[in-house]
């Protein structure tokens, strides 16, 4: 499903700054992985996102997706395999907009489409029964604006739209961190729901352990653009904190981790 060879990429090569954010990452995806990706502040976790979504170009390597090389892939063009939700819950919806003109956008995502006003009935009652599974209420409130929402509303309207086409990839970027505790199990609840409905292939990175030990059947840390711990099913299944700050410690050379994940 998802193949990383060698991906490089350095921040202001040349430079007293330059920066080496991804040091020759290589990873596999198969379809339906739930893998959760952890590491502290600067380990390449959103820029690995961020390459694969297409927002950066790596210096070297490869990414391919359902066996479509994507690496010189334009941004836009990856839509059509590829769902994301990000940290703000203000980022990918429009606020000025209803829900359910929200929802047709999203379900048009990747597919060449003239600009039409309005949404069908047929279709306000397809997002009506989309939004009533999230048990929010929100199946009568296809007429408010998404910027009226609360901040875990709005990510679980989001997180409906990135996954109501069935993208190839979901990409999951801290996408519960901005949430009060109660709210962001709530969105991690319908997350687990949604990916093991549709058998979705996922990568969502986290900064709490205890979650990327919970979610998913595999887990991955990085360190410095590398990914130094890989486990999954039975090994991951009965990690603890406890193990997995181990098995960093022992891979990185006593390497630092964030206060953020030892706390969370």
């Amino acid at each position: 499903m998802l193949k990383i060879t060698d991906l490089q990429k350095t921040f202001n090569a040349g430079t007293v700054n330059a920066k080496t954010a991804l040091d020759g990452v290589n990873l596999e995806l198969c379809d339906g992985d739930f893998v959760t990706v952890i590491g502290g502040n600067g380990a390449g976790k959103s820029t690995l996102l961020n390459a694969i979504a297409g927002v950066w170009k790596p210096d070297y390597g490869s990414i391919v997706i359902d066996g479509v090389d994507v690496t010189n892939m334009p941004e836009h063009k990856r839509a059509r395999f590829l769902g994301r939700v990000f940290q703000d819950p203000m980022k990918g919806t429009s606020p000025d907009m209803e829900i359910a003109e929200n929802l047709a956008i999203a379900s048009k995502r990747g597919i060449k489409r003239r600009f039409v006003r309005g949404v069908k009935k047929a279709d306000r009652e397809n997002y009506r029964e989309l939004l009533a599974s999230l048990e929010l209420g929100l199946e009568d409130r296809l007429s408010t604006k998404v910027g009226l929402l609360s901040g875990g509303q709005r990510q679980a309207v989001t997180l409906l739209m990135a996954t109501m086409n069935r993208p190839k990839l979901l990409l999951l970027d801290e996408h519960t961190a901005a949430l009060d505790p109660k709210t962001a199990a709530k969105v991690l609840e319908l997350t687990d729901q949604i990916v093991n409905k549709y058998r979705l292939t996922t990568l969502m990175i986290t900064h709490n352990m205890k979650d990327a030990i919970a979610h998913g059947n595999r887990l991955i840390m990085m360190h410095e653009g590398n990914i130094l711990i890989d486990v999954s099913g039975e090994e991951k299944k009965n990690l603890t904190v406890a193990q997995l700050l181990n098995l960093f410690n022992q891979a990185s050379g006593g390497g630092a981790v964030s206060d953020r994940m030892v706390l969370n």
